[in-house]
């Protein structure tokens, strides 16, 4: 009882049948399992060990004085075996605060003893072998914490030849955790530049690895997998639905703009995605959070990705282009770019046009810089801002960053000409201040402006540009 799911309901034949398993069959008795509070809907496979756990104990089969000092949480086999469940690295955090040691499946001990050294950790294969553990048969040994290689990323700038400007662009936006919206035709490397981003970023901190492990272990993404140590990508397709990208669903699931927490989310053919999730993405990416509300609860989810967007000038996608254009041009590119909505736009830090390098170019041009000697420098630029500000130049206060005479000058103008808003402002400071970083400067001079006037959004249109 407690408003359990289909999920939670079906545990009764799990347990029964992993019971009988070990060899043990249940009273002919009624058993009652009272899931509490009962006003709060219960789901998830995960009740399937505290509940064999509570029945072997009120068999006098476990003492309930050593279970005391532990949390469960785990799915049980029809033959005993414990299966990996979401939740667990959740778990291990809450059973840290409530003074207790957490039995959780052989495969998470991994992500459970990320939590903390400290902690008490119970991870058997078998109900089996927890049994021994207890009866003091076969004592389990405590799970090490083992060292996670990361994988290099597979892109690399290397790869790129040519497109100078957007590959400026991408550093900046690595650099500052700007977002970045990518407009070109067919082909030109819009594409390729964003995947090649994860390969410049900075590597997580231990605390960015929890919180991002936490997310994934919650959508079911990392159930008995290795941690998340690299800044997660995401790239949902445009068909997404609104619940996938914001989260949500019978469950509240996080959606795509919080497994990609601390990391990039990636738009491909932005227009192309509904209105409706476009503007949901206004909120979080003012206030690096989301709330999913639905009928049964509330739940917040932190939602602090690197927004970076790609798109075609128009349908059909070579606007500009006066020998392949359609017959509809301009007029086609104005409708195209009419999907997405001023106050979207608006949030866009940076902005620019990727112009298609040439067959011809693509052959003689040498390769570009590798994305090592890239990464050196938006490490040291994001390290000169953790220690000025503690938080990357995306999130940091524009009041605070110092500007020279010229460079207010310039500003001045700037606003004259292009009617800057408050947030536009805003943004505009900080990609000046990234760049600013990137040449190790204390101060934002005229120069790092001018070039992040340069990347600031008038229009993709190429005629506009």
């Amino acid at each position: 009882m407690g408003l359990p799911d289909k999920t939670v309901g079906e545990a009764r034949e799990r347990v029964r049948a992993a019971l009988a398993a070990l060899g043990l069959a249940l009273p002919p008795r009624r058993i009652l399992i009272n899931l509490v509070p009962a006003d709060l809907p219960k789901e998830g496979s995960h009740f399937d060990l505290p509940i064999a756990l509570a029945i072997m104990t009120a068999m006098g089969i476990l003492s309930s004085e050593a279970l005391s000092a532990y949390a469960a949480i785990g799915e049980l086999s029809l033959d005993g075996r414990l299966q990996a469940t979401g939740g667990v690295l959740s778990a291990a955090l809450e059973t840290i605060g409530l003074q207790l040691g957490l039995i959780c499946p052989r495969s998470q001990a991994q992500e459970a003893r990320w939590a903390s050294d400290a902690l008490d950790i119970l991870a058997p294969e078998t109900l089996r072998g927890l049994l021994a553990h207890f009866n003091g048969d076969h004592v389990l040994t405590p799970p090490e914490l083992e060292t996670v290689s990361a994988s290099p990323p597979v892109a690399d700038l290397a790869e790129i030849r040519g497109l100078e400007t957007g590959r400026r662009a991408l550093e900046i936006a690595a650099s500052g955790g700007h977002s970045l919206l990518m407009t070109g035709p067919p082909g030109a490397g819009k594409s390729m530049l964003a995947q090649c981003l994860p390969s410049i970023l900075p590597e997580l901190t231990h605390e960015q690895i929890l919180e991002c492990s936490r997310i994934h272990s919650l959508g079911g993404q990392a159930a008995g997998s290795v941690l998340v140590t690299q800044p997660p990508f995401r790239a949902p397709h445009h068909s997404t639905t609104l619940p996938a990208l914001v989260g949500g669903g019978s469950r509240s699931r996080p959606g795509e703009v919080s497994l990609a927490h601390n990391g990039v989310l990636f738009l491909d053919e932005l227009p192309e995605f509904s209105r409706a999730c476009l503007e949901s993405l206004r909120q979080p990416l003012e206030t690096g959070s989301i709330t999913v509300a639905r009928a049964r609860q509330t739940v917040l989810y932190p939602s602090r990705f690197q927004l970076i967007a790609a798109m075609n000038p128009c349908r059909c996608g070579y606007l500009g282009d006066t020998t392949r254009s359609c017959r509809k041009a301009p007029r086609c590119g104005e409708d195209y770019l009419a999907r997405l909505s001023g106050p979207m736009l608006d949030r866009l830090d940076l902005s620019l046009f990727v112009t298609p390098v040439s067959p011809l170019n693509m052959i003689t041009l040498p390769p570009g810089e590798s994305s090592a000697n890239v990464r050196a420098r938006v490490c040291a630029a994001r390290a000169r801002q953790i220690d000025r500000q503690g938080v990357p130049n995306s999130q940091a206060d524009a009041t605070s960053i110092t500007l020279s005479t010229e460079a207010r000058n310039l500003i001045s103008q700037a606003d004259e000409r292009l009617r800057l808003s408050a947030r536009g402002l805003t943004r505009l400071l900080r990609v000046s201040r990234s760049i600013a970083d990137l040449d190790n400067a204390d101060i934002v001079s005229a120069p790092h402006i001018s070039e992040a006037l340069g990347f600031r959004l008038r229009s993709p249109l190429p005629s506009q540009q």
